[in-house]
Parts: C-alpha cells; sequence; structure tokens
C-alpha cells in the first residue's frame, strides 16, 4: 500500500545561480515530466522552498526505492542540475489529500 513522503531534491552542479528556475537548462521537458508524475498521483505536491536550493515533494509511493526509480527519469536528474537530497516518510496529520 502506498505512504506519503516528503521528499528533498536540491540544485546540482549543472544548476546556472545566475538563470530563474524557468530558464534553466530543459526547463519545459522537466515541468512535462514532472507534471505527469502529478497526473498519475505519485506527485501530490511539490514546488520549490523559498530562500533556499530545495524542492520539497510530497510524494504516494511504496517506498523510497521506487522515489528514486521514478525521479530518475527526469531530465534535470541525468543532467545533474537537481537530485535527491532527502526522503522521509510523512504522516499527514492535520487536513487531507484527495
Amino acid at each position: 500500500m502506498a505512504k506519503l513522503f516528503a521528499v528533498t531534491r536540491t540544485r546540482g552542479l549543472a544548476w546556472n545561480h545566475a538563470l530563474p528556475l524557468e530558464e534553466q537548462e530543459d526547463w519545459s521537458v522537466h515541468a512535462d515530466f514532472m507534471n505527469g508524475l502529478h497526473a498519475e498521483g505519485f506527485v501530490v505536491l511539490g514546488g520549490p522552498l523559498e530562500g533556499t536550493s530545495d524542492v520539497l515533494l510530497i510524494i504516494r509511493a511504496n517506498n523510497a526505492h521506487e522515489i528514486h526509480a521514478l525521479l530518475s527519469g527526469d531530465p534535470w536528474t541525468s543532467k545533474e542540475l537537481l537530485h535527491i537530497k532527502q526522503i522521509v516518510p510523512w504522516t499527514l496529520r492535520l487536513g487531507s489529500l484527495a
């Protein structure tokens, strides 16, 4: 049964700090990939953490191995623009997710 995970990804060595998020190499391919994971219900919520180099994803998966496997397909992973920093099981106590 799928559980919720809080996944932090951080900028990699290829990140161009002089450019905004939407101007990084292959932005549209990355955005399409992530939107696909959201449409499938794998990524529940996601977005950059302001003032940091990190992105927070709330993911519905069976285990950390599944998360690594699916996020390895992100073009920004192979281009070293983003990599996984931390995967932590998350228990939702307040509110609800569809």
